[in-house]
């Protein structure tokens, strides 16, 4: 007879004793089950003590997290969270260097957990922990030469135990004094300063940004870009990546006044506060440090470098979110010159006409005639092409960039156009318009960052004016297309439609320099296209006749099963998922995977991400799949109602899912990626005999039933499929012929 479903069967460790195996009943309060293990043990004073998780979590026991506690748990008796908390309270005052240090330890280690951090948090330790670092480098000032390492290890530890209780979010981030910022840039301004000191200082700089507007203003004050740059100029990718972390909450916080600073700015980079963003992310200093120091570093780039690099990516676009929503003003006469140099840039107009009456009708008639030729919808004032938003001034800002820095190809577009009949042509000005607004929605400009998206593309860290380049690499590529289409009038749609297909092809193959895509490009012509698509059409065929509807139906179940027994594979290779809270960049990993009889889930935290699969023993938690009441996903999922933050942002949403079981238990996830979000939610469904819904699951289906009908009909070669199929034969006088397989 099983074991009741309340009752735990856990060992207890304590110090100097042997461990004790027991029953825990989770009806009980948790103060009676401490006070049975003190007893036990001959502990008085059972209010003193506290249940802990013995791994390297030191997680407390609580009447909130109990139970989570599975058989086979080793858990350890040890002091309460409110006694250790008091007394590392007091022993990190001590004058003693090595019980200083050593409590420091200790409270770094121990503030991963909630219970003990609020007990801390309640001593007033946030301020013990920021007057140490205030003051601790001017008491021990002497005593640096001769105990420089004691110094920077109680400053580390200091700094780590800091971080961790602020993670927890029951302190607000505005309490902190200039001071202490003052003292946490001043870490990060040293040319030799500890690795993990440079870290800790550079992550609280960046949530300090992320969480306040008081502090993001007193933090631009204190760091400079130029103090930033040797960092990115190391070899430590990680003080890379919290590097550029800073610096994009910096821009992501920047007020849009100091955000949108003119690019042709001629202010000193190194010593421009950065605040100052766009003068900086315009300036090729930083850009090509980034460049050369981590894009083409001899290393690989490892996921949280990537996010940071596509975060800088994300917001260097959206400073040209202002011009793509701006309107033009067809009163504004300095814009009206823009249009003014793009035709005579064009068609060389080197003397102006003079102002008579007579004069100015003809150059009002030149002037419309010109202003066709350049592909504007309205010739007689194409000021007026330029009102709609998206792409506002930003499309006449590209064309005016083509017609300047790549006057020759300007040139020969325009005149190309010009000299083919109506119908035939390209209309410049039009197609430049239409296809800065597809080049926006590509790069999503104008939209914040994503939380877990790691597509950042190298050829946009190549050159100061990359959208601008991008632009007329595409411009031109958009007149070639034209070109072998034979495209009229009536086709624009269509050659746009095209012109989209080759840029998201181009970029998909991850180009890393403006010239490696233009060569993408030369690749992918308009007769590759098409040859692209046949493909994907015959691939995706469906075949429409009864019979091969009828072999669809007949192995579609085989499929399905073969595409279940993969899921389930890949389960009981298990997944990494990372923990996300208010501070995304925290390297925190837990592993959960399916036993190889499908009856147990494994899981547990990781310090790291692993190389390769996790064995099940390694994983300390267990969930019996027979325990599992339901799976759900995105907005349905505990974890989601519960993070605002999170709630909101789309992408985390769709990588969500969680596990149901016993009443109020869960077991929430955030997939690393789309993939393995479908992997996970098809095997739970198909552990609990559901469907597999996935877009995955579809395509997977799709492919594998084209490619078993293609096998099965490859004997059938050019001949026809009826539609119907043949009539059945009469039935044989007699079966002596029939074969007996057995």
């Amino acid at each position: 007879m099983p074991p009741p479903a309340d009752i735990v069967k856990v060992a207890i460790e304590w110090p100097g004793a042997y461990p004790k195996l027991m029953e825990i009943d989770q009806k009980k309060p948790l103060s009676a089950i401490i006070k049975e293990v003190c007893d036990g043990w001959s502990l008085a004073n059972h209010e003193y003590y506290a249940l802990q998780q013995a791994d390297n979590s030191n997680l407390y026991i609580t009447e909130k997290n109990r139970s989570e506690i599975k058989n086979g748990t080793i858990l350890r008796l040890t002091i309460s969270p409110a006694q250790n908390a008091q007394q590392l309270h007091e022993r990190i005052q001590s004058s003693s260097m090595d019980a200083k240090l050593e409590a420091l330890k200790n409270l770094a280690n121990l503030s991963r957990d909630i219970t003990f951090a609020q007990e801390f948090i309640n001593l007033d330790g946030i301020s013990l922990l920021t007057q140490m670092v205030e003051s601790g480098t001017d008491r021990y000032q002497k005593l640096q030469k001769i105990m420089k390492p004691c110094f920077g290890d109680m400053l580390s530890c200091t700094l780590t135990a800091f971080v961790e209780l602020m993670d927890h979010g029951i302190v607000s981030w505005d309490t902190f004094s200039v001071a202490f910022i003052k003292k946490i840039a001043s870490f990060v301004n040293k040319s030799a300063i500890d690795t993990l000191i440079l870290q800790r200082s550079l992550a609280i700089l960046e949530s300090m940004v992320l969480n306040s507007h008081d502090l993001y203003q007193k933090v631009a004050q204190e760091i400079t870009i130029g103090q930033l740059i040797p960092h990115l100029q190391g070899t430590d990718q990680e003080i890379q990546t919290y590097t550029i972390a800073v610096i994009n909450a910096l821009f992501l916080k920047a007020p849009d006044e100091r955000r949108q600073v003119g690019v042709e700015s001629t202010v000193d980079i190194l010593d421009c506060p950065l605040t100052e963003m766009a003068n900086i992310l315009a300036q090729k200093q930083l850009r090509s440090i980034i460049l050369t120091h981590v894009i083409r570093a001899q290393r690989a780039i490892n996921n949280e470098m990537a996010h940071q690099l596509y975060v800088l990516q994300v917001l260097t676009f959206n400073l040209l979110e202002d011009r793509m929503m701006t309107k033009m003003d067809p009163q504004d006469q300095a814009q009206r010159d823009i249009i003014f140099e793009l035709r005579r840039i064009a068609f060389d107009a080197e003397s102006e006409p003079n102002t008579s009456s007579g004069s100015m009708e003809k150059r009002k008639s030149m002037y419309t005639r010109d202003y066709k030729k350049l592909g504007f919808i309205n010739h007689v004032n194409p000021a007026m092409d330029f009102t709609q938003t998206p792409p506002g001034m930003l499309a006449l800002d590209n064309m005016l960039y083509f017609a300047k820095h790549h006057q020759d190809a300007y040139i020969r577009v325009v005149l190309e156009n010009s000299s083919r009949e109506d119908k035939h042509e390209c209309p410049f000005g039009r197609s430049s318009i239409e296809l800065t607004k597809m080049l926006c929605e590509i790069l999503k400009v104008g939209e914040l960052p994503s939380e877990t998206c790691n597509d950042f593309h190298p050829l946009f860290f190549t050159h100061d004016r990359s959208f601008e380049e991008f632009f007329c690499i595409c411009t031109q590529l958009l007149n070639k297309t034209w070109k072998e289409m034979r495209a009229t009038s009536e086709d624009f749609n269509k050659v746009m439609q095209v012109v989209k297909e080759q840029v998201m092809r181009a970029l998909t193959t991850k180009p890393s320099s403006l010239d490696q895509f233009k060569s993408k490009l030369q690749n992918l012509s308009y007769t590759e296209i098409l040859k692209i698509r046949q493909s994907e059409r015959m691939n995706q065929e469906d075949f429409k006749s009864r019979p091969i509807l009828e072999l669809k139906e007949k192995i579609q179940p085989e499929i399905l099963e073969l595409i279940k027994q993969q899921r389930l594979n890949r389960l009981v290779e298990g997944t990494c998922f990372r923990k996300l809270n208010s501070r995304r960049r925290q390297d925190k990993f837990w592993y959960c995977r399916l036993s190889p009889n499908h009856k147990v889930l494994h899981y547990g935290d990781l310090e790291e991400s692993p190389q390769g699969e996790v064995p099940h023993d390694s994983l300390q938690d267990k969930l019996p799949v027979a325990d599992i009441k339901a799976v759900v996903t995105g907005k349905d999922c505990p974890h989601m109602k519960e993070k605002g933050a999170l709630k909101q942002n789309k992408e985390v949403l769709e990588l969500a899912f969680s596990i149901l079981y016993d009443s109020n238990c869960q077991l929430n996830f955030i997939a690393p990626d789309k993939h393995e979000y479908c992997i996970w939610t098809d095997g739970l469904n198909a552990l609990l005999g559901k469907d597999m819904l996935s877009d995955l699951t579809r395509n997977d289906l799709d492919t594998l039933l084209s490619m078993e009908i293609k096998l099965r009909l490859l004997d059938l070669e050019n001949i026809q499929i009826p539609d119907a199929p043949p009539p059945i034969p009469k039935e044989p006088s007699n079966y002596d012929f029939v074969y007996d397989c057995n």
